[in-house]
């Protein structure tokens, strides 16, 4: 191709070529339309730098990349070094220092939009062919760096760093391409290092079906290194998926972690992920399908899988999916027929009600279940939620470690029912997220004395959005300045407080200084006064305090 330029050979040209000048008038010259098409004035053959251009674009659009050697070696050929080697074979040549450089500055701004990310490598393959090594130097600095956010990566650069971490003999341990500092298009060409990473964060940057090939062949590849994909926030659609998936049943992935939040799946696209995960379920241990529009048919096909005796998942996150209480029926269900492995499920803000909470029960008293983190924020759950609730985990209680009922209608007598099980000596909970629940007093609650009767154990409160005022703190300070009382995280934020309340938490913290770290009074009219107490003691070497907010 190159012999045929400089020698002006148009036969083989023009049959490269013939797909990008099939616009023009065929009864001109050759060299008229190929003038034409290269943007020039009149008659005139395009210099090299132009051709190789036009050349370079042609590969791009490969899918397979069957022309990248080819492209490589042509851009090889420029180079004066390769010529002379070659001797009279390519006729007159054209290699002025000038045109060299125009080439590699193509290269270097040359825009691969919508172009495969493996196509784009080639486009710094064909610099390294030039014995440009500038690029190579420039990302063999940035690696060696330890501010590199501060480094602002080109295009090229990002498909130089993907090639060079690709090719590491060193398997990457996480590649986060929010920690990139470079265009959009930047982030997308540094996806192929995705074949040589443990975790993969991919979240927010566009991702086509060009993208989703080269995870998959991550996937796939033996042997494959990748553990946890995070895809979040990307609109695959059905196309990108169906590729994805294919990439989940083969038997070289090993992933352990895969997230899909907010990735648009249709009736086919559950479909295809279920069916992947049944051929392959032994070695997922967490799935995070969050706004992803699964619905109450998505959840029962789920549930094939959750109740193949090889699936050893521990933690599903089903947040926002749009669900009713009849998926707690599908998900019983299944967790009943293979209980022992779930430690963490997330069912937040789907319109469960308490018939599905009540159903859900059935799997939470089972003595198999050993569940740690329960999750039901804003499912339209009331009082009797917390009846069902308090009974089933009184009856198998050791497990529980965080349990979080937030922006639901409870009331007092709601959190009152759920504290029979607070008080269970049995009961080992850490974590208790009660955010507007409608809770105001905290005696008729029954929660102070159910913490004082089991203190030791919690270690985050979380009352936020409570109208609870000045009373409803100085009930809760009994329970602070319990000796037994080990709790870090207290959060009492936009609940109507007054600078009393930080007199009473004061006097709370200088009967028992050890433990609290993390204190939140934000949205409360609070005063200096007030806040400069609290202030003292987040400055005092005696008190463990050091965020308040």
């Amino acid at each position: 191709m190159f012999h045929c330029f400089t020698n002006r050979r148009m036969e083989i040209l023009e049959d490269f070529l013939k797909d990008f000048m099939k616009e023009y008038n065929h009864r001109d010259s050759f060299w008229k339309r190929i003038a034409q098409y290269f943007g020039i004035i009149g008659h005139s053959v395009p210099p090299l730098d132009v051709f190789l251009v036009k050349v370079m674009e042609k590969s791009l659009q490969s899918k397979n990349g069957h022309l990248d050697l080819f492209v490589r070696f042509l851009h090889g050929l420029s180079v004066e070094s390769s010529q002379r080697l070659l001797g009279g074979l390519l006729g007159q040549t054209e290699n002025s220092p000038g045109t060299i450089q125009r080439v590699i500055y193509n290269l270097k701004k040359m825009n691969s939009h919508k172009i495969s990310p493996d196509r784009s490598i080639n486009i710094f393959q064909c610099l390294m062919e030039m014995k440009d090594l500038s690029v190579h130097q420039e990302i063999q600095q940035y690696l060696q760096s330890e501010n590199r956010l501060e480094k602002k990566l080109s295009m090229i650069h990002c498909s130089a760093l993907a090639y060079m971490l690709q090719m590491s003999v060193e398997v990457l341990e996480e590649l986060d391409l929010q920690k990139y500092n470079t265009s959009a298009e930047g982030l997308l060409r540094l996806i192929p290092a995705v074949r040589n990473c443990r975790k993969a964060r991919l979240s927010d940057c566009w991702l086509s079906e060009s993208h989703c090939e080269v995870v998959a062949s991550a996937l796939k590849s033996n042997p494959s290194h990748l553990t946890e994909l995070i895809l979040s926030h990307n609109n695959l659609q059905d196309s990108g998926l169906e590729i994805l998936f294919a990439g989940l049943e083969s038997p070289n992935c090993k992933l352990q972690k895969l997230s899909l939040w907010d990735c648009s799946f249709s009736a086919i696209s559950r479909a295809s992920l279920v069916s992947a995960l049944k051929s392959n379920p032994s070695h997922l241990r967490e799935l995070d399908l969050s706004f992803s529009s699964l619905q109450d048919p998505g959840v029962e096909m789920l549930s094939a899988f959750l109740e193949s005796p090889d699936c050893k998942l521990q933690s599903l996150n089903l947040w926002s999916c749009s669900l009713s209480a009849t998926s707690c029926s599908y998900l019983v269900s299944a967790l009943k027929s293979n209980p022992s492995h779930m430690r963490y499920l997330n069912l937040s803000n789907n319109n469960l009600q308490d018939s599905g909470v009540e159903t859900l029960c059935a799997f939470l008293q089972s003595p198999a279940c050993k569940l740690e983190t329960l999750r039901l924020a804003k499912c339209g759950l009331s009082e009797i939620s917390c009846e069902s609730l308090s009974s089933a985990l009184k009856s198998n209680p050791s497990h529980l470690r965080e349990l979080n009922l937030g922006f639901n209608d409870l009331q007092d007598p709601g959190v009152k029912k759920l504290c029979a099980f607070l008080e269970s000596p049995d009961c080992k909970l850490e974590t208790l997220r009660l955010t507007k629940c409608s809770l105001v007093d905290l005696h008729r609650a029954s929660l102070v004395p159910a913490l004082k009767s089991n203190p030791s154990h919690l270690r985050e409160l979380n009352l936020r959005y409570n109208n609870l005022q000045d009373p409803g703190v100085e009930q809760l300070c009994e329970y602070l300045k319990s000796p037994d009382c080990k709790l870090q995280t207290l959060s009492l934020r936009n609940c109507s407080l007054s600078e009393i309340s930080c007199s009473y938490l004061v006097s709370a913290l200088k009967s028992n200084p050890s433990h609290l770290r993390e204190l939140d009074l934000s949205d409360n009219n609070l005063q200096d006064s007030g806040l400069k107490q609290l202030s003292d003691l987040v400055q005092s070497p005696d008190y463990a305090l050091n965020n308040l907010r």
